[in-house]
């Protein structure tokens, strides 16, 4: 990356860093453990056990955070990108760097880090909660320590793309709820109809391959997983880049 590029990213890392946005992703990942752990604490299965938590993969299975990631992260970049067009902050950013493409691409990079970063702590905080909340039951923490880097590192990386998808979809709507809109709707409903049109798609639709990535499941290999993630993030945000290099940002 050239000098000029990481100034660029840079100034978008700052920007994203000086507002409220990710203190509210924040607050709401705390939400997230806290359901988790009091889930481990006061949940049951139909028969009344906690046969849920019984077993290592159970457990692994429970922390799993990584589609979490991708949805939270998602939403995290459609909004950071698509304000900056209804804030008119895009424009400085574009006068900045008239090589738009490049101006752009620094803000997905950017985007990334931060979901990656959000991800990770989301992460980290809904293993430790169940860690926590696991003791109070019959059952004690039987995930081993690669288990957990899994669960972390899977959510790290699903973050980045899910980020980078909803920026995509940012930079394209440029327009914050519509933004948000569309991306829950690619993130939640448009994989269900996806299946249901193409039978046999389910292994390569987000939510399976976040859990692949994060040893949950087998249905696809994990470096397939992940470049198939990839794709995901990588067909909107490509169609952003094309997109912004065209049109008005007045």
């Amino acid at each position: 990356m050239s000098t000029r590029s990481s100034r660029l990213v840079r100034s978008e890392l700052r920007k994203l860093t000086t507002t409220k946005m990710p203190l509210a992703f924040l607050a709401v990942l705390v939400v997230i453990a806290g359901l988790n752990a009091f889930a481990v604490v006061a949940g049951t299965d139909m028969d009344g056990s906690k046969a849920f938590i019984s077993t290592a993969a159970d457990q692994q299975s429970l922390m799993a955070f990584a589609f979490n990631a991708f949805v939270g992260a998602g939403l995290f970049g459609a909004i950071a990108v698509a304000r900056e067009y209804g804030h008119h902050t895009v424009i400085p950013m574009f006068l900045a760097s008239p090589r738009r493409s490049r101006a752009a691409f620094a803000q997905l990079v950017a985007v990334a880090v931060g979901g990656c970063v959000m991800s990770l702590i989301g992460a980290a905080l809904t293993v430790t909660a169940v860690a926590l909340a696991i003791p109070t039951t019959e059952y004690g923490f039987l995930v081993s320590a690669g288990g957990v880097a899994r669960v972390i590192g899977a959510s790290g990386l699903v973050g980045a793309a899910g980020a980078v998808l909803g920026a995509g979809i940012g930079t394209i709507v440029r327009n914050v709820g519509g933004a948000v809109t569309l991306t829950f709707f690619t993130f939640m409903i448009a994989p269900g109809l996806i299946v249901q049109i193409a039978g046999g798609t389910a292994s390569w639709m987000p939510a399976t391959l976040a859990n692949v990535l994060s040893g949950t499941v087998d249905d696809v290999s994990p470096p397939a997983a992940l470049l198939a993630i990839a794709v995901w993030a990588a067909i909107p945000a490509a169609i952003g880049l094309a997109v912004v290099e065209r049109r008005d940002v007045g």
